[in-house]
């Protein structure tokens, strides 16, 4: 076993082939480590605040509000209310004297100046300490405005980013079974976890449509209100990523016997494959297999000679994979592959037992299986592999680039859509483009390793 950093965190690393795999995940984050892991706030916030026609108010110091459309580029087809960010901005003196009155205020104010379908009240830290009573300002705003005003229990320091998708979802289970499902097909489906990220919802429906298989509501990405609220008429839940809206597809499960698929829309193989999961779903209407062949096979015809491409200039060369949900790892993993490279680390904020098994499965020996990692941590492991790009989110971007490696953007921030068989191509561009830019090879990483092997 190789040296680790922090004792402490010993259990929660692996590196797969010289011991039998056994790894600590889900636990609370080492302190003083500086955890690359989001808090409760902000997850749900992530899976909430694509909902475009409610208006996301956050109660709590203004700070907790810089965490904006701006930076989450969750694209709508039609309203934007989700694009402002509103704040209750608590001071020191509601600290002491509490902010109810200020949050009915910002509320009411609110609703009367935007009209929206529904409001969502964020609880922050603060909020958590002094205790406002969030539940009864929403109910007595719900009834003098009639919309629904739902409040999100999601204050920061109960637990980690895990608990906010629970928290979201309870939240939007309120909505669930409040709508009229008339006009729902039985071939029906809503896509769950999926955020709209530069327009890729719109790819997926898009092939779900072509098959035959009708999409009730978008949850969260180009989200609606209306569509959430009748969303338990659909004859299927769709659920990407293993995370985000997990909770909610088993709370529908439980109250309105709604099944539920877990796919993943990213890479060849498991667009596919989620393509098939829903058709084979609705086996006593054949066509919609039919047509999902059809579909896959148009798709792979466009894009595999693209991918020919890229792969002669990238194999062999290295990746490392840091990311929020376990889910998206594995179908990075085989998009790696397809490419020709080879992942050497893999790691994720809040992966499940469940999910690092499937990891450990899917990687080749000697990877590096990762949870809850930190900068420390995660620069020693990419100098170890001498990586040739890092793929993870807005707080892992600074890593590469201080270490001299390229950098993919994989999360909600990114501007290119990287889901769907489109997607594909794109996210091999991404990497052909940086993997193979010529200004690596004057980085100070690239240098030494020249001046060693000539020396």
């Amino acid at each position: 076993m190789e040296p680790v950093i922090f004792q402490e965190r010993e259990k929660q690393i692996h590196r797969k082939g010289n011991q039998p795999f056994d790894l600590e995940c889900n636990k609370d984050s080492l302190a003083g480590a500086v955890s690359q892991r989001a808090c409760v706030f902000c997850g749900s916030r992530v899976v909430l605040y694509p909902i475009a026609d409610a208006v996301h108010l956050v109660h709590g110091p203004i700070g907790c509000a810089a965490y904006t459309w701006d930076i989450r580029g969750a694209l709508s087809s039609g309203p934007e209310l989700h694009r402002l960010s509103f704040s209750t901005d608590l001071q020191e003196r509601d600290v002491i004297f509490g902010g109810e009155k200020k949050l009915y205020q910002a509320l009411t104010e609110l609703i009367d100046r935007h009209h929206p379908n529904a409001a969502f009240v964020y609880s922050t830290c603060i909020v958590g300490i002094i205790g406002d009573d969030l539940e009864a300002i929403c109910r007595r705003v719900s009834q003098e405005k009639n919309i629904p005003v739902i409040p999100v229990k999601s204050e920061g320091f109960k637990g980690n980013k895990r608990a906010g998708y629970n928290a979201a979802c309870t939240a939007m289970f309120r909505l669930v079974g409040t709508g009229d499902t008339t006009g729902i097909s039985p071939r029906s489906i809503n896509i769950l976890g999926d955020f709209n990220l530069a327009g890729e919802i719109w790819i997926i429906r898009e092939y779900f449509e072509r098959m035959g298989v009708q999409v009730v509501a978008n949850i969260t990405g180009d989200g609606r209100v209306g569509d959430i609220a009748r969303s338990h008429g659909a004859a299927l839940n769709v659920v990407q990523c293993s995370g985000a809206t997990m909770d909610l597809a088993k709370m529908m499960k439980e109250k309105y016997g709604t099944p539920f698929l877990r796919v993943s829309y990213f890479g060849v193989e498991d667009m596919a494959e989620a393509l098939y999961k829903v058709a084979r779903f609705f086996e006593d209407d054949p066509e919609i297999l039919k047509r999902a062949q059809d579909l896959v096979r148009e798709e792979l015809t466009l894009l595999y000679t693209k991918l020919q491409e890229y792969r002669k200039d990238l194999q062999g060369k290295k990746a490392a994979i840091y990311v929020g949900g376990a889910f998206k790892a594995f179908s990075l993993v085989k998009a790696f592959r397809l490419i020709g490279m080879d992942v050497v680390m893999v790691g994720s904020q809040t992966g499940t037992s469940e999910d690092y098994r499937e990891l450990h499965e899917v990687t080749d020996e000697g990877t590096i299986i990762v949870d809850d990692s930190n900068p420390l941590e995660l620069s020693a492991f990419l100098k170890e592999k001498d990586v040739d790009i890092f793929v993870g989110g807005v707080k892992e971007r600074p890593i590469a680039y201080k270490l001299g490696l390229g950098f993919c953007d994989h999360n909600h921030e990114r501007k290119e859509a990287l889901e769907g068989f489109l997607g594909m191509v794109n996210f091999a561009k991404e990497v052909h483009s940086t993997v193979m830019s010529p200004v690596w090879r004057f980085v100070p990483r690239k240098n030494q390793a020249l001046n060693s092997s000539s020396g």
